[in-house]
C-alpha cells in the first residue's frame, strides 16, 4: 500500500508554528532541526526535505518573524505628526506579553545576523524600511511646527528607532523597571525632547 499523500502547505504551516514554538520559548540559539522536529514529534530526516541546513531553517524563522510582526495589532494613527509617531513607536515597546515575546526573538536573532552577511543586509533593510515609515509623519510634525523647522525628519527617524530598540533592549533585560507605564513615560519625555530641541 502507498503511503498516504502530504499535504505539504499544511506540513510546512506546523512547521513553521513548531519553529515559532522554540523561538518563543529559548529563542535564536535553541533553533535547531533537532529542537523543530522535537517540537512536532518527528524525525529530524523529515523535518530535512523542508529545510536541508540550520541556515535555511533559521531565513524561514526571520521571514515567520516578520511575517508574524507585520501582521500583529496595531494602534490607529490618530492624526498627522507626533501623535502618529507616538503610536509607532508604542507598537514596538514590549508593553504586552505578545509583545514581549516578539522582542525577546528579534533581539536572539541580531548574534546571527551580525555573523552572516546576507541575514545582516536583511536586517539594514528592516531597519531602512522601519526609519521610511516614520519619515513623514516627522516630516508632517516639523511642518505642523512640533519640532523645530530646521530638524532633518530622516534623522528624527533614526533617533527614534535607536531611542525605541534601546528602552526594548533595557525592558528585556530589567521588567521590572520598565513596567508598561514607565516604559508609556520614558516615551513621552523623548517625544517631548524632540519638540523642545
Amino acid at each position: 500500500m502507498p503511503p498516504a499523500p502530504v499535504d505539504h502547505e499544511s506540513r510546512r504551516e506546523d512547521v513553521s508554528r513548531a519553529v515559532w514554538q522554540v523561538l518563543a520559548e529559548k529563542g535564536f540559539g535553541a533553533l535547531t532541526l533537532r529542537a523543530v522536529a522535537a517540537a512536532m514529534g518527528v524525525s529530524t530526516g523529515m523535518l530535512m526535505h523542508y529545510f536541508p541546513t540550520k541556515r535555511a531553517l533559521i531565513a524561514h524563522a526571520l521571514s515567520l518573524l516578520e511575517s508574524n510582526t507585520a501582521g500583529r495589532p496595531r494602534r490607529e494613527h490618530p492624526a498627522p505628526g507626533l501623535a502618529t509617531v507616538r503610536a509607532m513607536l508604542l507598537d514596538i515597546l514590549p508593553l504586552t506579553p505578545d509583545d514581549t515575546a516578539r522582542n525577546r526573538i528579534w533581539v536572539s536573532s541580531w548574534d546571527l545576523s551580525l555573523a552572516d552577511d546576507a541575514l545582516a543586509a536583511e536586517q539594514a533593510e528592516r531597519y531602512a524600511r522601519l526609519r521610511a515609515t516614520m519619515y513623514p509623519h516627522f516630516e508632517a510634525a516639523r511642518d505642523l511646527g512640533e519640532v523645530p523647522a530646521g530638524a532633518d525628519p530622516d534623522q528624527l527617524a533614526a533617533t527614534a528607532v535607536a531611542f525605541a530598540h534601546g528602552l526594548v533592549v533595557q525592558t528585556l533585560f530589567d521588567p521590572g523597571r520598565f513596567s508598561e507605564d514607565v516604559q508609556t513615560a520614558m516615551l513621552d519625555d523623548f517625544l517631548a525632547s524632540l519638540a523642545a530641541a
